[in-house]
């Protein structure tokens, strides 16, 4: 199986904006910049992810993209699908009843059994998915960085770029 880049840009945009404090906000440009991507390329995604409910925008020259719930409640399996879709990665066409002698469609009635093998693969797949958490992979993260390299480059990007929505302004 093979996924897009757009899930790997997906998913780091999304790690990325879970560690943002709150009120926080990063434009698509300086994510795009942090990750080494093209902007056009990482905004479809973004989009695909605000789609789903996974990331909120704020527009205007101060806004940018956080997330739309807690790092805890959103599953690589979310992001996987908002990017990807909810199909599974194998379609079966049932070639089985194809070729230049094809047998009645009675000889078929139980279901093809590499189409079942590949969706027996493909929901564990998914269960381990949703079985981790954009809060998950900032603490396997945090764990990794012994040296302290890693929080230094983030918090070095934070402080250059991060955004603050406009204050609203209450008339009295």
């Amino acid at each position: 199986m093979k996924l897009s880049d757009g899930i790997e840009q997906a998913l780091h945009c999304a790690t990325l904006l879970a560690a943002l404090p709150d009120g926080g906000l990063l434009s698509a440009k300086s994510m795009a910049e942090f990750h080494g991507v093209s902007i056009s390329y990482l905004l479809k995604h973004l989009q695909a992810l605000s789609k789903a409910g996974l990331l909120q925008t704020e527009p205007g020259p101060r806004g940018g993209y956080s997330l739309a719930r807690r790092p805890d409640e959103i599953t690589l399996l979310d992001v996987v699908l908002a990017v990807e879709g909810p199909e599974p990665a194998f379609r079966c066409k049932e070639i089985r009843q194809n070729g230049p002698d094809p047998l009645p469609a009675k000889h078929f009635k139980a279901p093809c059994q590499i189409n079942a093998a590949m969706l027996r693969a493909e929901r564990a797949y998914r269960a381990e998915l949703r079985r981790v958490t954009l809060a998950d992979l900032l603490a396997e993260l945090s764990e990794a960085d012994t040296d302290g390299r890693i929080a230094a480059r983030g918090c070095a990007f934070f402080d250059t770029h991060i955004r603050h929505p406009k204050p609203e302004r209450t008339n009295r």
